[in-house]
This record gives C-alpha cells, structure tokens and sequence, in this order.
C-alpha cells in the first residue's frame, strides 16, 4: 500500500514536472537548476496536498457546528497566510536547504566512518515485514517528540515568548496551528526531523506520518463544538480536549493538554485535563494585543523583541 502511495506520487510529479517546469526551465536557459527544481516541486506539492486535506476535513466541521461565530475576519486571514508561508513558500525553502545538507553531511559521515546506525527497523525486524505496523510506530514515537517539545515550548521563557504568538488568538480556527514565529518553526523543523533521523523514518512513511500528525492538530484546533466521548477522549486529542489548552485557565489550572494526536502522553505525566463539553473562550489577555491583532510581520518582529528580552532576563 505505502509502495503504491509512493509510485503514485512519484509519477504524478514526474508528469507535472515534464509538462510545466522542465518546459518553464528550458525557455528561461535555467536547465541547470532540473534537478534542485524537481526535488523544491516535491516539497511545494506536498504543501499543497496538505492545506487541501485539512481544509477538506475541518472547514465542514467548522460550518457544521462551530464554537463560536466568525467574528474577527483580519486574523483568521493572518492565519491564512501563515499557513501558505510555511506550507508552501518560506519554510519549506528552507528545509529543503537545510535537510538537504544535513542529509548529504550525515550519509557522507557514515560512509566514512563504517559505522551503520541502528533503526527502530533494525532493532525490531519485524517491522521490516509489517509496514503498517512500522508507520503506527513511527506516529506514536514522534509524537511523543511532538509532546515534549510543546511543553518545552511553555517551559522556557524564551521559547514561550515565540510559542505565545500561537496562544495570543482569541478567534481560533484550523488556520491557527500554523501560527507560529518562523523561529519557532525551524526549531520544530530540526526536533522533528531529528527524530525521524535518529528513529530512521523510511522516506516512504515519512511524508504519511506528517500528514497524520499535522491533519491532528489542525482538528484540534478547529472552531468545532466537538468531543470524542468519554472513551475516544481518552484515545486521541480532540477539539475539546485542546481547545482548553488555549483559553484562559483559573489559577492551578495552567499546563494542561499538550498532545497533539494521543493524548496519553498528558496521562502518563499528569498533564491531561478530561472535563468535557468545556469550550472556553480562547486566547491570552495577558499578551500584547499585536501578538492577536498584529499583521505577521509585527508579530515576527515583536516575537523576536520578546524573546530577547526572555533571555536577558528582562521579561
């Protein structure tokens, strides 16, 4: 199944790339640059194909029976625009610079050294012959990455003073989980891809895996009066459940709700909220109103300002 998925897309860029680019490409004297275009087209279809699923799946379910009306037009477009800066312009361009070396760096350190890395694969060769096992492994492994590192990000005042760019939406929709300082998600970027490295992520699963991680959590950000009952809860992160996550928590109440797909990473470390049908208000009055109402430069810029400050240990 994962080989057909794979051939399929690979055909399917292949014939754009002929029809569209390689044409483009000739008529410009760029030829040079087919190969480094044919894997950039990689990255920008694979944006693609994710804001359309997303879409496909959560903005039914917004219309459906949303928490709250759409009221503040302006920021549910900077989100939108978020969401097209990092799945198809500015991030992707970047991670493609950056993993691209750090991939020939480390295939180049290991064909030196002799030395051939363990793998989940390697370690459990019995997911060599259950595929789909393998990528559900995959999936809880990284996101058990996934956990960890949104709860550094609340952790450090540094890193929470770009994450807080994220919490500073009061009108949260699917669009809010791109809403990130571009620092912010280059570091995801590294963390993730880190892992997928270190655990050997086949590049077959890879691009599933991030597909399931990130349809999570623009559901769980979505303006949808839903919950998965009193068992599903419990089996993956909701609306609800991270909806609470975001709004505006009594004292004692802070630090709940960090999971982005399995939620028993906040049971396991005491950090799940279960109350349900609670559907608060979202966003953090204590955050500068440019960090909610802010166009994406100023908050890129006032993202920065803060986190300086974090680190000098004036703020």
């Amino acid at each position: 199944m994962i080989d057909a998925l794979q051939d399929a897309w690979n055909m399917g860029q292949g014939w754009l790339f002929e029809v569209l680019v390689q044409p483009a490409l000739y008529a410009l004297g760029l030829m040079e640059w087919a190969e480094d275009a044919f894997e950039w087209m990689n990255f920008a279809l694979f944006g693609v194909v994710q804001v359309l699923v997303i879409y496909a799946v959560c903005r039914p379910l917004e219309a459906w029976k949303p928490v709250e009306p759409r009221t503040d037009g302006r920021s549910i477009r900077t989100d939108v625009f978020y969401t097209v800066l990092t799945r198809l312009g500015l991030l992707p361009l970047l991670a493609f610079i950056a993993f691209a070396s750090l991939g020939a760096w480390w295939e180049a350190s290991v064909a030196d050294s002799g030395w051939v890395p363990p793998t989940l694969e390697t370690l459990f060769p019995i997911l060599r012959d259950w595929p789909l096992l393998a990528l559900a492994v995959y999936i809880v492994v990284l996101d058990f990455g996934e956990y960890w590192r949104h709860r550094f990000q609340h952790t450090f005042g540094w890193w929470w003073a770009l994450h807080s760019i994220h919490h500073a939406q009061r009108q949260m929709t699917f669009w809010t989980d791109d809403r990130n300082h571009i620092l912010d998600d280059v570091i995801g970027a590294v963390w993730f891809g880190g892992i997928a490295l270190l655990i050997g992520v086949p590049p077959g699963h890879f691009p599933i895996v991030v597909l399931v991680l990130r349809l999570a959590e623009a559901l769980s950000h979505a303006n949808v009066r839903l919950s998965f009952g009193r068992v599903g809860e419990r089996l993956l992160v909701s609306p609800r459940f991270h909806r609470l996550h975001h709004s505006e928590l009594a004292p004692g109440e802070e630090g709940r709700n960090y999971g982005v797909l399995l939620p028993v990473w906040d049971w396991m470390f005491g950090t799940a909220d279960f109350r349900r049908d609670v559907f608060r208000p979202t966003g953090e009055s204590s955050l500068p109103e440019a960090l909610a109402t802010g166009g994406w430069w100023r908050q890129q810029v006032l993202g920065l300002r803060r986190m300086g400050a974090a680190l000098l240990g004036r703020g």
